[in-house]
């Protein structure tokens, strides 16, 4: 298959262009490079069966051949304010992204009669009053809050894929994301497990927004992937909107202690408080539809994930000095 993935150099895009490429499949990675990194996909750039075009979503794509199937995971991702990658530094990037860079694509995917995958994000939920969060939860989001940016062009992505499946008799689907983590994730993205991971690292204080007492659920991004495939692939997925997360929660205060013991680190474990607004108390995404339709569940132990997160880290950092000296 001829399979294009929209954001394929980002950290989620550039496991499943691997893992695709891996399965035989032609690999089209379209990327503005704007929070994607060309190392990420540096090893695939010369192989036979890849191609990648530096280009922006939002606008018509040129020279694109004759497709199978369209992964659209373009869309910057960090909320905290600190990251130059944030969402909310890249606001208009990420509301046009997710808006008019979608409409582009359904409409790529219409001229090729090619399957369609909306990346999407548990963040559609907003701070949920529901918990776990189910797939017909309509969420509790502030439209006009700081996180808006995000959540609602989101919300608005599936819209626009929901129109299009039901108007347009386009094969698309619906992923709501979970929190994921691993490798090729960037050093500046100042999400939790990259911040708490790199001050342990450094020894230096591992900082918590609150009390600690919010909860997450983390997914290692090889089930992801694995995820993300088979939601595209697997036959009755037409029009399916479904969340990909693991259902194991902790707290943040667990997730800092576990990195903190996994690195060895002397870091002191601190507090900065408020939390930010709209910041979600809980997030654990109700998983039985995936297990249903799709065959899925996360396999990755947490403490065997973060390990090889550590690792990835770890190297990165050195690198990372050795360019700056």
């Amino acid at each position: 298959m001829k399979i294009l993935i929209a954001g394929g150099a980002g950290f989620i895009g550039s496991h499943l262009s691997k893992k695709l490429l891996q399965k035989g499949h032609y690999i089209i990675v379209v990327d503005n490079l704007i929070t994607g990194d060309i190392e990420n996909i540096k090893e695939l750039l010369n192989k036979k069966n890849f191609l990648f075009i530096k280009a922006d979503v939002t606008c018509n794509l040129k020279n694109i051949p004759k497709l199978d199937a369209i992964f659209h995971l373009s869309s910057p991702a960090s909320p905290n304010d600190e990251s130059p990658i944030s969402y909310k530094k890249l606001a208009m990037e990420t509301m046009l992204v997710n808006s008019v860079g979608t409409l582009k694509l359904l409409k790529l995917a219409k001229k090729n009669q090619a399957k369609f995958l909306f990346a999407s994000t548990s963040e559609v939920y907003g701070d949920p009053l529901v918990h776990p969060q189910k797939e017909d939860y309509f969420g509790n989001v502030n439209p006009v809050g700081p996180r808006a940016i995000y959540d609602e062009s989101k919300r608005f992505g599936e819209t626009l894929t929901s129109y299009f499946v039901k108007k347009e008799n386009i094969d698309g689907r619906i992923a709501r994301i979970f929190n994921t983590y691993g490798p090729n994730m960037r050093i500046d993205d100042k999400r939790m497990v990259v911040n708490f991971i790199i001050q342990a690292i450094q020894n230096k204080p591992i900082t918590i927004f609150g009390d600690g007492s919010q909860t997450r659920s983390l997914c290692y991004v090889d089930d992801l992937v694995e995820g993300l495939i088979k939601l595209m692939f697997k036959k009755n997925t037409k029009g399916e909107v479904i969340n990909l997360g693991n259902p194991e929660e902790h707290t943040v205060l667990e997730y800092a202690t576990i990195i903190k013991k996994l690195t060895g680190s002397e870091s002191k474990i601190t507090f900065k408080k408020p939390l930010p607004q709209d910041d979600p108390k809980k997030r654990k995404p109700d998983i039985e539809k995936a297990k249903k339709i799709i065959d899925w569940q996360p396999k990755t132990p947490l403490e065997e994930g973060l390990k090889k997160t550590v690792n990835y880290f770890k190297l990165k950092l050195k690198i990372f000095d050795k360019k700056i000296k």
